[in-house]
């Protein structure tokens, strides 16, 4: 099996830089697998190393076997969503935790499932194949909830337009492809945002996405349960995130389990909203023997040159913890 490599790591040197191991021995595991270009550049930086590669896209994962072949005696591939992987993980405390929360290029230029807006595909959007996909849930949405949906995950100021236009089409014939959703939201939009710097589109396809694949309340779960199997001799978990959603709930997750303050009004818990309100279960890291500490104050974000060599990159935030054994009189 040859394949062209389409997704290019972002961050690369700063994932290396902070998940770099002293020793020379130690266990990572690569949470959001991927194509494994992060989990190859740390491999090579360390010829003991041993990665768990998690990802739950069976077709990625035949990809990432390919692309990581030269390291095959040193990687494990595992088929399942990272929550429910870390939720059973019972193996050896891991040295270093990676999420990387992106979707890779290959899923937006090679998958065919409908992910981007710019072609035309049967829009399912699903990452494990299972589930409601992208079609169904437009289908069976009320114009309230697909209204509360696409402004709550996409951030789309004009998301009871939008939620309208599609309840409309959709009494006509069921809405099938992506190219004919992308085309219901573009004329749904006044005319000056279709001019905008982002296809009108955007915004919508990001919201159907996350709710596609329940993100939100997935990397809650998963955030809690990777810390608390973190390895406590300078364990280092860290993510990258790709909109203020995601990266909203790494920095309370990591904020809460070194015992900082987190304002009431940040938290997402009192809100009724189904689709914008994840779940933090972080009362068990208060309860550990260790005491964590956030290593980033503030996101790194990636530089100027790497924002236009890579334009992936451009939203990317990538925050980093630490997990050590209390000191005693600690």
């Amino acid at each position: 099996m040859s394949l062209d490599r389409t997704h290019r790591p972002v961050l690369a040197n700063e994932v290396r830089e902070w998940l770099r191991l002293e020793r020379s021995s130690g266990l990572l595991v690569d949470s959001t697998l991927g194509e494994g270009g992060h989990s190859a550049l740390l491999l090579s930086d360390n010829p003991s190393l041993r990665v768990i590669g998690v990802d739950v896209d069976p077709v990625i994962l035949e990809r990432a076997r390919v692309l990581l072949g030269d390291y095959a005696g040193r990687v494990d591939f595992v088929h399942r969503w990272f929550d429910d992987f870390w939720a059973n993980y019972i193996g050896p405390a891991p040295d270093r935790i990676l999420f990387d929360l992106g979707i890779s290029t290959f899923h937006f230029e090679g998958s065919g499932r409908g992910f981007s807006f710019s072609g035309e595909e049967p829009l399912d959007m699903r990452l494990s194949g299972e589930g409601r996909s992208a079609a169904q849930l437009l289908q069976t949405e009320n114009e309230s909830q697909l209204a509360d949906m696409i402004f709550e995950l996409g951030g789309e100021r004009y998301s009871r337009r939008i939620a309208r236009a599609i309840c409309d089409a959709r009494n006509a014939s069921p809405i099938e492809t992506s190219g004919e959703l992308a085309g219901i939201v573009r004329r749904a939009v006044p005319a000056a945002a279709r001019r905008g710097r982002l296809h009108p589109a955007t915004r919508t396809f990001q919201a159907l996405r996350i709710a596609v694949n329940s993100e939100l309340d997935r990397i809650s779960r998963a955030l809690t349960n990777a810390l608390l199997r973190l390895s406590p001799d300078g364990g280092r978990l860290a993510v990258i995130s790709f909109h203020s959603l995601e990266d909203r709930i790494v920095k309370w997750t990591f904020r809460r389990a070194a015992g900082m303050h987190v304002p009431h009004d940040e938290e997402a818990e009192g809100s009724t909203s189904r689709w914008n309100a994840p779940k933090f279960e972080t009362g068990a890291l208060s309860r550990e023997s260790v005491q964590y500490r956030v290593l980033t104050k503030k996101p790194v974000v990636p530089d100027e040159s790497e924002k236009r060599e890579n334009a992936p990159s451009r939203s990317a935030k990538f925050r980093v913890i630490e997990k050590n054994r209390k000191s005693n009189g600690e």
